[in-house]
């Protein structure tokens, strides 16, 4: 790999990742820009509504009958009871324990404590109208040490909880794989090492068969991209590396474990549709110059062909392997048969849009658009049309979900006990409407889920950003309705705008 490559690699990591570490250093350290980003943030949060459209007063933007709107969630940001019935110890445990790598120090040990309260949390989400929940099932739950004979109890937990939502009418959406390895499967290599796709293979089998009846949608690896460029390139989030020479080999071992996972569940005569949940920034050249367009071809090569092009046309990109380079360990790490594993036939693509991307010349990338509280998002929702319409064009018309979208506020309660975020109700209003047009314009958009349904622990950045709908006062674990579940009640019960 070429000193270009690596730095490209490096800054092009640094760019997507949900890294903030300059916000918790204080404005004494923070750059013109990122005093611009902060009060883009601020701005994008406590901004009102903006007034309702002729078509929405009228109720003009309906979406299609049985449309799934939703909520998605995590399991190692909600559940808690880290140690609780035989769980075992993950990846993100350990990071989180460890000193200097999440704000605060906070860990997920107890989070939303979902584990115990999740009865609670269904009938929030039968309040709030949800027709599908997103969630995961967290790993060393079912396998404390990543193998052997699954956990009965774990099992049952989950179990509970897909009952809970089929007595609700809330069709479940399972994740197999939402970051958090467990820890022993890290101790023999991690996703470096080739074992732990069969591994992966064989826990997901062993929840198919004990669960798979009352799941009809599973999704199987949660953005190996964010694995990749944040686990490995900048070491923002576990099992927190700076290994570039290791980081695409993960890729190429999270998009097998994908496709082997895909076919355990073939195999296993259990009903269901499956897919992938990729994490998409639309790419655009940052100027008019020859240099910006084919760097941003490269840059799109990297954030979006690497997984979309595995899974549906069973090739690595030409350009991106090119730049890697032939004695890359991900392209000795490709053995005969691999593509055909990775491009097994799926269902379903779970789409996740959260920034565009502006490419410049040299590789770097610009901001265009304001940011929200997480440094890292650019709020654009046209680049949901664009990368909506994109993947119908290049890969054909297979059913799509968004399973995230979503915006970070400072939410606290007023003086009334409300939490009125009126920023993020603006930003899922044009969201929605960019995604009705989609479909309108041809995309097979069946669900969407919006990030997230509580205010969970967000990964480095520990409890210091709130996504959820739902606000989340962690000392007593009280759940309130902010002004944006209020409001999007009402779009679920009209279906739409």
């Amino acid at each position: 790999m070429s000193l270009l490559t690596r730095r490209r690699l490096l800054r092009r990591a640094a760019l997507s990742a949900t890294a903030a570490g300059a916000a918790r250093t204080g404005l004494a350290g923070a750059t013109a820009a990122g005093l611009a980003a902060s009060a883009s943030a601020l701005g994008a949060c406590d901004s009102p509504p903006e007034r309702e459209s002729d078509a929405e007063r009228n109720g003009t933007l309906r979406f299609p009958p049985g449309f799934g709107w939703g909520a998605a969630t995590s399991a190692y940001q909600i559940e808690g009871a880290a140690k609780e019935d035989g769980r075992g110890e993950s990846v993100w445990d350990t990071f989180s324990r460890t000193p200097g790598r999440t704000a605060n120090g906070d860990t997920g040990d107890v989070a939303a404590d979902h584990y115990h309260r999740y009865a609670q949390d269904l009938d929030l989400m039968r309040e709030l109208g949800l027709r599908s929940y997103r969630f995961s099932i967290s790993w060393p739950r079912i396998q404390a040490d990543g193998s052997g004979r699954p956990n009965q109890r774990g099992l049952d937990f989950y179990r509970r909880l897909l009952d809970g939502l089929h007595e609700r009418e809330i069709a479940p959406m399972a994740t197999l794989f939402h970051w958090d390895l467990p820890q022993a499967l890290q101790d023999d290599g991690g996703w470096e090492n080739r074992d732990t796709a069969e591994r992966f293979a064989d826990y997901a089998d062993a929840v198919f068969r004990a669960l798979g009846e009352q799941v009809p949608v599973w999704l199987t690896i949660n953005e190996p991209k964010t694995v990749v460029q944040n686990g490995y390139l900048t070491g923002h989030h576990a099992p927190g590396h700076q290994d570039e020479a290791a980081a695409y080999l993960v890729a190429h071992h999270l998009q097998l474990a994908h496709g082997l996972a895909v076919q355990a569940l073939r195999a296993s005569g259990v009903p269901g549709r499956i897919g992938p949940a990729l994490n998409l920034h639309p790419c655009y050249p940052a100027d008019d110059s020859t240099e910006a367009a084919a760097a941003t071809t490269l840059y799109d090569g990297y954030e979006n062909r690497l997984y979309l092009d595995s899974i549906f046309k069973g090739a690595y990109p030409r350009d991106v392997l090119a730049d890697l380079g032939p004695d890359s360990r991900m392209a000795r790490a490709v053995r005969d048969g691999d593509l055909k594993i990775i491009s097994s036939p799926v269902d379903l693509l779970a789409v996740q849009y959260y920034t565009p991307l502006y490419v410049t010349g040299s590789g770097d990338t610009v901001r265009r658009w304001p940011t929200s509280q997480a440094d890292w998002q650019q709020i654009y929702p046209q680049g949901m049309y664009d990368i909506l319409t994109r993947v119908t064009r290049d890969y054909g018309r297979v059913p799509i979900t968004i399973t995230e979208n979503g915006l970070p506020c400072p939410d606290a309660p007023g003086p009334d006990g409300t939490v009125d975020d009126a920023g993020r109700v603006t930003f899922l209003r044009d969201h929605f409407t960019v995604a009705h047009k989609a479909i309108t314009d041809g995309v097979p958009l069946e669900s969407y889920h919006v990030w997230s349904l509580l205010d969970n622990f967000e990964w480095n950045e520990g409890y210091e950003q709130r996504w959820g709908l739902i606000y989340v006062d962690y000392p007593t674990q009280r759940r309130i309705f902010k002004r944006s579940a209020h409001w999007y009640r009402d779009v679920i019960r009209r279906n739409g705008l």
